[in-house]
């Protein structure tokens, strides 16, 4: 196909990786809109339970960083498509965990197959923001982003209504074999869409020049490119670099935030607040909404201000502090009672939470080069430590003090911490490149870069 129009395939990409993103959160949500029944039905104790939510966080981080190396060395497709078929399956089998005769056992198995879903997805966030990157020019990587991003919200609008039902009405297994058989078949749907933009069928020369004179990284999957390949001592180099420790901690700490939503949230709206499981899930569903329209939000407001000629520091940071800055109003619940107000406020936390979720529109704009997959996932890595952390810490909390007051104040103290980051770590935003990597800008650096480190304008 050509013309002197240009086509938009890189849309239907992202509406694939918007698809995906929802599957692929839907499947971490299932424990918990599931959980409080699983702790009824098997006599699973919090702090068990709270172990159970983090084992899919210790093997998503173990995951990250060969993850990363393969979509590096092999492609985003196809280590993708072997992803999502794999943690569907693993979240199909948990279905069959009710058949474990004891309750520690089944507390192991639940864990293990867990961990598994967990391992599987470890390639999923890294390969979306290395196919942003290939397929997006830089003043559309803050929307396309936050696009696949707010995903996450859009899964628990959809789908935490029709768990909960399921879970009401056909048992808690049923929500497990249902949203592993959709994945399953989604694997199917994405190899046969997926491509890189040199090998898509569809695209026309004015689209493909329209991305690559415009900082999209088109031959990021070549042939040549993953000949050169991720190195160990490529991980070494991107720790020495100042700004990506702060974007890493800064990360950490919103995964924070994002991790007591996806595990914590329902059991709290049923043990603090007296819901059904029915309710709770419908209910849910609410903050999420206002959470997936900050998330759209902060990207275009993101990419207005690069237009508008703000620097990439300013218009990436600024939707990212006020953003969290808001989230902090979850701390408002711990003083009042009344259910509309509770999820009000949450709302308002969501929406904020949404608005200031712009990291992997900085990874996409920071990572090297020849390394996009391993940058991702190094990122990745640091993030979802809080995958591990803040299920534990929330368990413990709830245990030790019986309500989860605590709990808001420790999720509203790392939003606190994440502004912190940005402000005083982070500086200014620009790509990072390898030393072998010749200059992407042959304009002069805006700050001092690291001794083994060059930096590049948000121009790419």
């Amino acid at each position: 196909m050509d013309s002197l129009k240009p086509t938009k395939v890189r849309y239907h990409i992202l509406l694939m990786l918007f698809l995906v993103t929802t599957i692929n959160y839907a499947d971490r949500a299932t424990l918990s809109i599931a959980g409080a029944s699983i702790q009824d039905d098997l006599g699973i104790s919090a702090v068990s339970l709270g172990y159970i939510f983090s084992a899919f966080g210790w093997a998503y981080v173990l995951g990250q960083i060969p993850g990363g190396w393969l979509l590096d060395r092999f492609g985003s497709k196809r280590v993708y498509a072997v992803g999502i078929f794999t943690w569907s399956l693993f979240t199909l089998l948990q279905s069959f965990v009710g058949h474990v005769s004891a309750a520690a056992n089944a507390v192991v198995v639940l864990f293990v197959l867990r961990a598994m879903v967990g391992l599987a997805e470890a390639p999923s966030f890294p390969g979306n923001a290395r196919i942003v990157a290939a397929w997006f020019p830089s003043a559309e990587r803050g929307t396309a982003s936050a696009v696949f991003n707010s995903a996450q919200y859009f899964a628990t609008v959809i789908f935490a209504p029709i768990m909960g039902w399921v879970t009401f009405t056909l048992g808690w297994q049923q929500v497990f074999f249902l949203m592993g058989a959709l994945g399953i078949i989604f694997s199917g749907i994405w190899l046969i869409t997926i491509y890189s933009p040199r090998q898509h069928p569809r695209i026309n020369q004015a689209e493909l020049d329209h991305i690559q004179n415009n900082g999209g990284l088109v031959d990021m999957d070549s042939a040549s490119a993953k000949q050169a390949g991720p190195g160990l001592r490529h991980i070494g180099t991107l720790l020495k670099n100042r700004m990506l420790l702060g974007v890493y901690l800064g990360q950490y700490c919103i995964n924070a935030i994002t991790y007591f939503f996806l595990t914590w949230f329902p059991v709290y709206l049923v043990k603090e607040h007296d819901m059904t499981i029915l309710k709770a899930g419908f209910f849910a569903s609410l903050p999420a909404i206002c959470g997936f329209i900050g998330g759209i939000l902060g990207g275009v407001l993101s990419d207005a201000l690069l237009r508008k000629g703000y620097s990439l520091s300013v218009a990436r940071k600024l939707p990212i502090v006020v953003g969290l800055l808001l989230s902090t109003s979850m701390l408002a619940c711990n003083y009042v009672d009344a259910q509309w107000l509770i999820i009000g406020f949450m709302a308002l936390a969501f929406f904020g939470k949404g608005l200031g979720a712009l990291g992997w529109a900085v990874v996409a704009d920071t990572s090297p080069k020849k390394i996009a997959g391993l940058s991702g996932g190094m990122f990745n890595t640091f993030g979802n430590f809080a995958a591990i952390t803040t299920p534990i810490i929330i368990g413990y909390i709830v245990s030790a003090t019986g309500s989860f007051e605590w709990a808001l104040v420790y999720v509203a103290a790392n939003a606190v911490v994440a502004v912190c980051s940005y402000l005083f770590i982070v500086g200014p935003i620009h790509r990072v490149e390898l030393p072998e990597e010749p200059s992407a800008s042959n304009s002069a650096p805006t700050s001092s870069p690291s001794p083994t480190l060059k930096a590049s304008h948000a121009t790419d």
